[in-house]
Parts: C-alpha cells; sequence; structure tokens
C-alpha cells in the first residue's frame, strides 16, 4: 500500500505504540502519513518524527484552514495555511522568530519553498523587520507582497500631502510595483531608513510573475474588496475592510491623517499608519476571523462611520447601539486578532462590533506599554460573545523559557572552553558549536511554546497552545499510560446562534 495522507480529526487524536501506550497527541487537521493497513482496527501511521498506531476512525480526509499566531514577541505575525495547501503570512514581528518558525516548519534547506502572500499591514517595525531573514532567504519566493501604500521616507514623514476640506492627506502613495521602483530609483528620498529597503529586498523574493503592490478597501462598502484569488465567489474568502482611501483631484489615491484621539486633538504620524493598517476578515464557509492590525479608537470611529453611513460620535446610546448593529454586518467576526496588542486604544463601540467569541492577543514580555492592558482585556471579556469569551496571549502560552536540561549544560560548557581557548582554529569550531547550540535552543523555544493554534472546517473551530510540561496519566488498573500536550478550547454553534465556546473533554 502506498503512503497515504490523512488528517486527525476533531477535536484531537491519539498516537499508540504497540503496547498500548500513547506516545503522541494530535491536534485536529494534524497531518499523518498512513504506511499501511489496518490491524485490529489501528493503522500503522508516521507523524511527527515519530512512528506509532492509530485508530482508523481517529483519521479524515479533509484539510482544514489553519492559522498560526506565532509568538513573535512585541509585535504581530501569522501564518495562513489554506485547505489547498496555499501558504500566506501576515506580519512577521521583529526578531527573527517567524523565521525560525517557518524554517523548522517547512525546511527551507530543502527548498524552493513558495508562498503565495505576504501582506505587511503598516510600517511599524514589529509587523515588518521580521521579513527581512525571509525576503534574504535564498530558498524562499513570494508570489505577492501586499502593504498598505505609506512610505516612510526622508523629510516630511509619508512624502507629499495636501488640506481638503479641512482634513490632511497623505497623497504620495506607492500604488503598484511601478511606483516602488520609481521611489527607491532615488536613494536621497529614503536613505537609511528600514522600511524602503525591506521593500526593495521583497522585489528579489518574487517569483517569475511575482508583484508588490498596495492593498485596500472599496471606498463603497457594498463592493467589497478582496485579496486576490480569495474573492468572493469562493468558499474561502479574504476581505479587505482597511485601510479605506479615497480620490484625490489627480484621480490617484490618498489616505487621511488621524489625530491622536478620535475627531481632535493634533494629527499624529503613528496613529496615522497603524491606523490604516492592511485589515483583513478571513472568511471561510460560515465561519470568520478578524486581523485586526494595529487599528486604534481614530482609525477605529472613521471605518465605523464609513461602513454604516452614521456619523461619530453617536448623540444617544441608542444611536450608537445603531451604529453598532449596521457595523456588525462588515466587522462581526468569530475570532479576532486584538488591534495593537492589547492596547487601550480602542473604542468600546468597535469591540462590540466585531462581537468574537475568541481574541487572539500577540505581545511580548519585555516591553514598556504594559501589553495586554488590564482594561482592555476586560473590554474584551464584557463585549465577547457567549457566556465565556476566550481571551488567548502568545505572551501566557508561553509563559517561561523551555527547560534547557542537557543543552544548556553544554552551551555553558562551550561558553567557558571558549574563554580559556587561545588557539584561533579551535577557537572558531568552539564558537561554530556555541551558535549553532544557541540556534537550536532559540528554534525549540519559538516553535514548541507560545503559538496560538486555529484549526477550522469552516463551520467550527478549535483554538490550542502547547503546554510547557505534558500531562501523563493511566486509567484506574490499567498498566498503559495517557498523554495530553496541548490546551484545547472548541467553537461550537448551539442550537441556530452563533459559534460560542463549548467545553471538550476529549
Amino acid at each position: 500500500m502506498a503512503d497515504t495522507i490523512r488528517f486527525a480529526r476533531y477535536p484531537s487524536a491519539k498516537v499508540f505504540d504497540a503496547n498500548g501506550n500513547q506516545i503522541q497527541h494530535l491536534l485536529w487537521g494534524d497531518w499523518v502519513k498512513v504506511l499501511g493497513t489496518a490491524q485490529n482496527g489501528k493503522l500503522p501511521v508516521h507523524v511527527r518524527g515519530t512512528d506509532g498506531l492509530m485508530n482508523a476512525n481517529d483519521l479524515q480526509t479533509e484539510q482544514l484552514l489553519e492559522l498560526v499566531f506565532v509568538d513573535v514577541g512585541q509585535g504581530d505575525g501569522c501564518l495562513i495555511v489554506t485547505p489547498d495547501d496555499r501558504k500566506l503570512i501576515v506580519d512577521a514581528g521583529e526578531g527573527d522568530n517567524m523565521y525560525r518558525y517557518l524554517r523548522w516548519r517547512f525546511n527551507f534547506v530543502g527548498g524552493p519553498r513558495r508562498f503565495d502572500a505576504a501582506i505587511i499591514t503598516h510600517p511599524d517595525s514589529d509587523h515588518y523587520s521580521g521579513f527581512k531573514r525571509l525576503f534574504n532567504e535564498a530558498n524562499i519566493t513570494f508570489r505577492r507582497v501586499y502593504h498598505n501604500g505609506i512610505m516612510e521616507q526622508n523629510g516630511k514623514p509619508f512624502g507629499m500631502e495636501e488640506t481638503a476640506g479641512g482634513i490632511r492627506y497623505i497623497t504620495q502613495l506607492v500604488e503598484s510595483r511601478a511606483d516602488l521602483e520609481a521611489f527607491l530609483s532615488d536613494p536621497a528620498r529614503f536613505g537609511r531608513k528600514l522600511y524602503p529597503n525591506l521593500l526593495k529586498d521583497a522585489l528579489a523574493r518574487l517569483t517569475a510573475d511575482g508583484d508588490v503592490r498596495m492593498i485596500s478597501a472599496s471606498p463603497d462598502p457594498e463592493q467589497p474588496s478582496y485579496v486576490e484569488g480569495f474573492d468572493a465567489a469562493r468558499e474561502l474568502r479574504l476581505r479587505v475592510l482597511g485601510p479605506i482611501p479615497e480620490t484625490g483631484a489627480d484621480g490617484r489615491l490618498k489616505l487621511r491623517w488621524f489625530k491622536d484621539q478620535p475627531g481632535r486633538g493634533s494629527y499624529d504620524a503613528g496613529k496615522t499608519k497603524n491606523g490604516h493598517s492592511v485589515l483583513v476578515k478571513v472568511e471561510y464557509r460560515t465561519l470568520s476571523i478578524l486581523l485586526g492590525g494595529d487599528l486604534n479608537a481614530s482609525a477605529e470611529t472613521f471605518l465605523l462611520s464609513r461602513y454604516t453611513g452614521l456619523p461619530w460620535p453617536p448623540q444617544s446610546a441608542a444611536s450608537e447601539q445603531t451604529m453598532v448593529e449596521a457595523a456588525r454586518r462588515h466587522f462581526e467576526a468569530d475570532i479576532t486578532k486584538s488591534c495593537h496588542h492589547g492596547s487601550a486604544d480602542f473604542t468600546d463601540a468597535f469591540l462590540q462590533a466585531v462581537n468574537s467569541a475568541a481574541t487572539v492577543i500577540s505581545s511580548g514580555d519585555e516591553e514598556s506599554h504594559a501589553h495586554p492592558r488590564s482594561d482592555t482585556l476586560g473590554a474584551v471579556g464584557l463585549h465577547g460573545r457567549g457566556w465565556r469569551p476566550l481571551i488567548f496571549s502568545t505572551e501566557l502560552a508561553r509563559s517561561s523559557r523551555e527547560d534547557e536540561g542537557e543543552r544548556g549544560v553544554a552551551l555553558g560548557r562551550l561558553l567557558e572552553r571558549i574563554d580559556r581557548t587561545t588557539d584561533a582554529t579551535i577557537r572558531a569550531q568552539l564558537i561554530e558549536q556555541r551558535d549553532a547550540l544557541i540556534d537550536e535552543l532559540a528554534s525549540r523555544n519559538v516553535t514548541t511554546y507560545g503559538a496560538i493554534n486555529v484549526r477550522t472546517d469552516g463551520r467550527k473551530a478549535l483554538l490550542a497552545y502547547k503546554l510547557e510540561r505534558p500531562r501523563i496519566g493511566g486509567s484506574l488498573g490499567s498498566n498503559t499510560q495517557t498523554l495530553t500536550k496541548w490546551d484545547i478550547y472548541a467553537l461550537e454553534q448551539v442550537g441556530n446562534g452563533p459559534l460560542v465556546y463549548v467545553p471538550t473533554t476529549r
């Protein structure tokens, strides 16, 4: 029998050794290679580097939609793998955690590896800098690189601008690949600024039919925009809800500046580039996931007003509720990636419009913002859907560094030998061993803990993260062991209602 690929069934599945001991714990949708025919209801399999046995009814043929919110520290980074095995990256954090995760998962050394798209939500380094390692990796290509059109440059922060109708606008957007190449042809415009140089690197990583371009929402909410290849006619759709550009007198697009408070205060460059984050709503069959970039209160009020046609601020509690209900048609989602790492710069009206059953927050340990903020966590729970709205955090899912064990001891010994060694050749060899060991330790921490996994068939969903220490047990009177590696939460439809958290014991 030829090897056959199957997938672990909902919500999780077990792998056993020949004695009936559980040796692996799989999430719904995990890839499983079936090595032969069933014997006594058990199939020989290979999964996660292990050979074992699985119950035949613990496998399914359908591949799921998968999102992995990688623990990139203080920043955002999400991998999307579609049911037809297309791969997209939405932001990549600031350091190299996304690179390490993808290298571990897809084995770049065995390349080349193609990604269908990279979406850089906005030019903040904790969202884009992690792409540098990816755009300089020879064994990776991208078919599309999308961004929000705002380009940091010398002089004025975003280039040419105008004021029209009392509103300040950015008028020098980089809409196309030709615009980008023209911009990059004059180094004096950007010098050593990181973001333009990153997009320059991206040009070298494109496939033969590749492109780099601005992506934005349609000014008309009734004519929605989609990421190429994921349009309204498909089961899996990637709707673009922001940024919303306006059209200048010359026919080119422009984006308005945002102020430091909704509708008042001073114009703010940070609020502007964050507020115009690429806002993507992933829609698969009847399920939806909102990826919120770094939206802030000023941007949220603008979006609420544009999508509902109602003015901000509302004049009464009743008019605010009317706006919220109208906005849900566009923004309501079963699962949400929290805007701006759990910042307090949000509106309760937008959270009510999103009305999600589960929220994922991507934040880091060593930062000065205290993300996620306590009031934000309270508001997410208050305005969430169901009897127990779920809140996940990459920071909390990896509450401590993995026990390095013997590798940590080996690293200490290597460092001591390097300090004592005077022979240049031997010292160079030891430094190479040190770097390889550090790389392995970092990779294990990044790829094992902290990531929030989302799996869905478009009708129900599972969210899970790996336990830092597996639970091992056994049933009374049994000599076989059980193994639990994942903390798992399920979203299911109850009656005719929307998806909500439903406890699962499996």
